[in-house]
C-alpha cells in the first residue's frame, strides 16, 4: 500500500540503474523541500535515535497526515523527502499498515544505506507511526 506519490518515485528508480545515481536523486529530493521553519525545530519535533540532527512536524488536514522535516544531513534530508511520498496523504489509520520496509526495500535503500543510517531511518518510521496512532 504506497502512495501515488510513491509509486512514482519506485518508478523514477527503476529509470537510475547504479546506486550513484540513486543516491544522487534521494538528495536532489531533500534539496527540493521547502525547509522546516526554525521555529519548528525544537525538542519535541526532534527525532532521536539519528547520527543527524533531525526534525518532523506533521499535521493533520482533512484527516490525512502531512508532515515536514528537515536534517543537517543532505542524505537524510532525502530520506525524509522520500517518507513523505510513502506516507502523506495518508490517514491516521493507513499508516500503521505501510510495510515501510518492505516499500522501501522497493528502492532498493536497505542495501545501501549504513547501519546508522538504517537506523535514523528506522526512527522516523516508528515517530511517524506513533503521531498517527494518537490520531487515529
Amino acid at each position: 500500500m504506497a502512495t501515488p506519490a510513491f509509486e512514482e518515485l519506485v518508478e523514477d528508480f527503476e529509470f537510475l540503474e547504479d546506486w550513484e545515481d540513486r543516491y544522487r536523486h534521494v538528495i536532489d529530493l531533500g534539496k527540493a523541500m521547502d525547509p522546516l521553519p526554525e521555529p519548528l525545530r525544537v525538542p519535541a519535533t526532534k527525532v532521536d535515535g539519528c547520527a543527524s540532527q533531525v526534525w518532523l512536524h506533521a499535521q493533520f488536514e482533512g484527516g490525512k497526515l502531512h508532515f515536514d522535516g528537515a536534517s543537517d544531513a543532505m542524505i537524510v534530508s532525502g530520506l525524509i523527502a522520500v517518507l513523505r511520498m510513502l506516507f502523506n496523504g495518508l490517514a491516521p489509520a493507513e499508516v500503521g499498515k505501510v510495510d515501510a520496509k518492505a516499500e522501501l526495500g522497493r528502492l532498493g535503500l536497505n542495501d545501501h544505506l549504513s547501519a546508522q543510517r538504517s537506523n535514523g531511518l528506522r526512527a522516523m518510521i516508528e515517530r511517524i507511526r506513533e503521531t498517527a496512532a494518537q490520531e487515529a
